[in-house]
């Protein structure tokens, strides 16, 4: 046992930031990122890896960057356990939203210690209390209210609070004993995979267990190799990774799934026995019921790799489908390319791209006039599921909002010519105004809608007239005003309907 004990060594924190779109949870890692790394190499961070690594006060703490809680619960739901400390970001002048109880429904399901993040406190509309209180109606229970949750005051874009923030982080971890035996074989977790170009399947990972070494024989559920090139999240090389470090390698044979538990293996036979069967993508979408008050969004989805689709196709079941239902009739890896633009005309479809490129093929297709289809590329999931939201948005047909604004009894009929006439008339009750719309009723019934060109009061131009005033009009419509018609004046907007 003691032997054992020699070989545990306490390693960093890894944490990761969830929260609402718009909570500033990407402000906050590119504010610890920016004041926090030194910035050793000329051009610093070169690319995004999906994680990074602080010091503070001389120990490390290692951050996810993942597009959001999606690719979380993603590798989550494959049994991977990926962060010791979540930190959940809230938007203090908007308090718990919607998305916001989604996230915190991951973080309880992940069963892991918990920080509260009041950002955008340097805003006057900041109101905190309000926001702890929201929280406690989902079982998040602050410790200045008599809970067990730390929280803290914070402004991402400032740098207020942020240092507090990361001692807090400190603190957790040196409570949670955070131990790791560097003798056991190397276990770890893909957090980000990518097919380069150049360099073939590469992939980011985060070891829980061991030590990662330059030519050692790995596998993940769905692809094998060996280990040909270790990189820090800085893209600087290295021999070996250590627990709770980020790096990047290269070696597998196919781009892994985001999520993937990775082993070390002593050959090639054993790590062969830990693939299994893989995982079959679906093309097509199964039939779904298009009510008469509902719209259809066709969707063909191109992505890098396959653990991209998984997390998309995740995350758009949690867009509002009660007026636009979104059906994907294909999802695979790969640019987009002439067949995409041909099943996209045929079928009326938006194409989404995420991280890939359209082909030289697809792209001259796209140039012909008679090729009307929406190509629309992302980088980022939560770009990707925003810019789906507004599309979707737009779309819906907008609203008709009827104001009405006041009446006129018409006293006098004057002159008429074609489809426009004058009359005269007194305004019996509300106001009316110059450019609305009139709906003319005669004997209670609906006879013509039209609308007002002109308002006078005696003989002068006017913008507007209240109850009780003698105004003339100039009319049009389709038919003709008489004496005792009674003149409805209305405002009718288009406003936007959200989903």
């Amino acid at each position: 046992m003691e032997e054992n004990n020699k070989n545990l060594i306490t390693r960093p924190p890894v944490v990761v930031v969830l929260g609402h779109i718009d909570s500033g949870k990407t402000t906050l890692l590119d504010q610890i990122r920016k004041t926090k790394i030194a910035e050793k190499e000329s051009g610093g961070i070169t690319q995004h890896i999906g994680a990074y690594q602080i010091e503070k006060d001389g120990k490390k703490i290692t951050f996810i960057d993942t597009p959001g809680h999606e690719a979380f619960s993603q590798m989550r739901s494959r049994g991977a356990k990926t962060a010791d400390i979540a930190i959940l970001v809230i938007d203090s002048c908007k308090g718990v939203e919607k998305q916001t109880k989604e996230v915190i429904e991951h973080i309880k399901k992940a069963n892991i210690p918990v920080i509260v993040a009041f950002n955008k406190i340097d805003r006057p509309e900041a109101d905190p209390e309000k926001a702890k209180r929201e929280l406690q109606e989902e079982d998040i229970l602050v410790e200045s209210l008599g809970g067990t949750i730390p929280s803290i005051n914070i402004s991402a874009k400032t740098g207020q609070g942020v240092e507090d923030l990361l001692d807090l982080i400190l603190l957790i971890a040196e409570m949670e004993k955070l131990e790791a035996d560097i003798s056991k074989p190397a276990i770890g977790v893909i957090i980000e995979s990518y097919l380069d170009s150049k360099r073939g399947p590469t992939a980011t990972l985060i070891l829980n267990e061991g030590k990662l070494k330059l030519g050692d024989i790995i596998a993940t559920p769905s692809t094998t190799g060996k280990v040909k090139s270790l990189e820090d999240f800085q893209g600087n090389p290295i021999s070996e990774v250590y627990p709770a470090d980020p790096a990047v390698f290269l070696g597998l044979e196919k781009v892994p799934m985001v999520g993937e538990k990775l082993k070390a293996f002593p050959d090639l036979e054993s790590a062969q026995n830990y693939l299994k069967v893989p995982e079959k993508k679906i093309e097509g979408s199964k039939t779904i019921e298009i009510k008469p008050d509902q719209k259809a969004l066709n969707i063909i989805l191109k992505t890098d790799v396959l653990g991209s689709i998984e997390a998309i196709q995740e995350v758009l079941k949690t867009l509002p489908q009660e007026k636009v239902v979104i059906r994907v009739l294909k999802a695979e890896v790969g640019d987009i390319n002439e067949n995409d633009i041909k099943l996209a005309k045929s079928s009326n479809a938006v194409i989404l791209g995420f991280r890939v490129k359209t082909n030289p093929i697809a792209k001259r297709w796209l140039q012909r006039e008679e090729i009307k289809v929406t190509v629309m590329n992302f980088e980022i999931i939560y770009e990707l599921v925003e810019g789906l939201r507004r599309f979707m948005e737009k779309i819906l047909t907008p609203e008709k909002v009827r104001t009405d604004l006041g009446k006129i009894k018409v006293l006098v009929t004057f002159w008429s010519k074609k489809n426009r006439q004058i009359v005269g008339g007194r305004i019996i009750e509300g106001e009316v105004e110059k450019g609305t719309q009139i709906e003319v009723q005669r004997n209670e019934e609906v006879i013509d809608r039209g609308r007002m060109i002109n308002l006078q009061k005696n003989k002068k131009d006017i913008e507007r007239a209240s109850k009780g005033e003698e105004v003339g009009i100039l009319y049009e419509g389709n038919k003709k005003i008489e004496k005792g018609d009674v003149l409805v004046i209305y405002k009718q907007e288009h406003k936007k309907v959200e989903l």
